[in-house]
């Protein structure tokens, strides 16, 4: 009985890697979608970036 309970407490135990291949899949899907759209994104925020400079010289 105690080998059991041995087992089902080291399958539990190995459950908890689980979670952080989850993230490290997530970090490596979002970093190619980074890679593959760098050019857009780079374009989009320059855009972002020079409408709220002009926004700003309203202001003052």
């Amino acid at each position: 009985m105690n080998e059991l309970k041995n087992l089902m407490l080291a399958f539990v135990d190995e459950e908890d890697g689980i979670g952080v291949i989850e993230v490290v899949l997530i970090m490596v899907v979002l970093i190619g979608l980074v890679l593959i759209f760098k050019t857009q994104i780079e374009t989009l925020l320059k855009n972002i970036f020079t409408q709220i400079n002009k926004k700003a010289k309203d202001v003052y």
